[in-house]
């Protein structure tokens, strides 16, 4: 029988060898595909210019969604450095490999995790990848069909009949990835919910009392994150916030401790003092 010490010490050794070999799988995934997009970058600033030279409409008939000119003025990117132009494709290209690498990355990341679950909680990895991967796609499009055409449209008109634009691409890609990036991440909040009520930390009750914080949180960091003042760019962010914070309740009830568990669990969470179990 081994000493407790030597189990610790191999313990965090070999997490931390899992570690290196998750995280260089991930960089290498990411690697392959960067020399991929990289051919491609310019193809994909023509897409990222969308937003600056057209911007999207709705009606109430068919097809109830178009596109028009945006009407800012300034449609063609400048840039004011000899290496800014280069190393603007490297950035469109690391940030279209990373995101096109991303159930690679998530499905390390569950490997990861693996061997501190039950057997029974082994087969979600394919639900855990593909919810991840499906709920960042969303976001992005979400930012760059929806958000960041009335961004720019705003700042791009607001006051500015007297100026001229002259946007660098380097800032303009800055901006937009930026906003890509983020809008990515905040739709994985269901699965961050899912995954933080499997560990134990919350619970659908506590998710649901902590409700009207959430839903003044989400604006105040809409507020935050939103480059425009007006109400209406803030509560398009705001909205899915809130949304998908219902969406992870429901995911959290899915897999909800028995009531015993929770109360037990609420007890011990609202309590400083260490307790005996019965």
């Amino acid at each position: 029988m081994k000493k407790p010490m030597e189990n610790d010490k191999m313990s965090i050794l070999e997490h931390l060898g899992e570690l290196r070999k998750r995280i260089m799988i991930s960089l290498g995934a990411v690697l392959v595909v960067f020399i991929l997009t990289f051919n491609y970058s310019e193809m994909i600033l023509k897409t990222l210019v969308m937003p600056i030279e057209t911007k999207m409409v709705f009606s109430l008939h068919y097809p109830f969604i178009g596109f028009e000119p945006s009407g800012i003025k300034q449609k063609t990117l400048v840039f004011l450095e000899p290496s800014e132009a280069f190393w603007m494709h490297c950035k469109i290209a690391l940030i279209a490999a990373i995101m096109i690498a991303l159930p690679v990355i998530l499905s390390q990341i569950w490997l990861f995790i693996e061997p501190g679950l039950v057997e029974r909680e082994k087969k979600f990895i394919m639900p855990f990848v593909t919810a991840g991967t499906v709920l960042f796609m969303i976001g992005v499009v979400f930012c760059f069909y929806i958000v960041l055409p009335f961004a720019l449209g705003f700042l791009m008109t607001y006051k500015t009949e007297n100026l001229t634009p002259m946007i660098a691409v380097g800032k303009y890609i800055d901006f937009i990835m930026k906003f890509l990036l983020a809008f990515g991440v905040i739709f994985e909040l269901p699965i961050a919910l899912f995954v933080m009520t499997k560990m134990g930390v919350v619970t659908p009750q506590k998710l649901c009392k902590i409700r009207r914080h959430v839903i003044v949180a989400a604006f105040i960091i809409a507020g935050i994150v939103t480059p425009t003042p007006d109400a209406f760019n803030q509560t398009l962010m705001a909205v899915p916030i809130i949304v998908l914070y219902e969406i992870g309740i429901l995911a959290s009830r899915l897999i909800r401790k028995k009531p015993e568990e929770e109360a037990q669990a609420d007890k011990s969470s609202d309590s400083t003092d260490l307790t005996v179990p019965k």
